[in-house]
């Protein structure tokens, strides 16, 4: 009977008294093996304190277990929370560098336009005074050589009168 788990010893004593013999003039009265039952009864009380400790220990074992994975989880929980903030703030500076990007683009393309209209009427000045320049060149060539033309004609018409003079 030592080896017997409570549970067994107590179902074994509930089927004693179940199938025990009732008294004459007493249904709720029976008759047990006194010692049989006593050493059964003893061997619970002797088994209770193991088994009891045993469920302490399952207890304890299972608190630690849940401290432990509660530790776990709150641990992972800060990481993810921590990682959560790293990535709003490299989020933030990716906006800002994105913001400042496009700022820098808009001042370059305004820069470029402005470049461009001052390049183009430099170049447009330029050209004017070139053209102003040739068109004055093309009229003191134009002026020497009506200036030639007419000496040339002089000179064509002078020696005609000169050699009739001379004649």
């Amino acid at each position: 009977m030592n080896e017997q788990h409570i549970e067994d010893i107590i179902s074994a004593l509930y089927d004693m008294i179940q199938d025990a013999r009732a008294l004459p003039l007493g249904a709720d009265k029976c008759i047990l093996e006194r010692d049989k039952a006593l050493d059964m009864l003893d061997e619970i009380i002797a088994q209770l304190p193991a088994e009891l400790k045993q469920s302490r220990t399952i207890v304890e074992s299972r608190n630690e277990l849940i401290g432990q994975a509660r530790r776990e989880a709150e641990s992972i929980v800060r990481q993810a929370q921590q990682e959560a903030k790293e990535l709003v703030a490299e989020e933030a500076i990716y906006q800002e560098a994105r913001r400042q990007c496009q700022e820098m683009f808009n001042k370059t393309q305004a820069r470029i336009a402005e470049l461009r209209k001052v390049s183009n009427e430099y170049m447009d000045e330029a050209l004017r005074r070139t053209e102003e320049a040739i068109a004055q060149s093309l009229n003191e060539v134009r002026e020497t050589r009506s200036k030639f033309h007419a000496l040339t004609e002089a000179q064509d018409n002078r020696p005609a009168a000169s050699a009739s003079e001379e004649a």
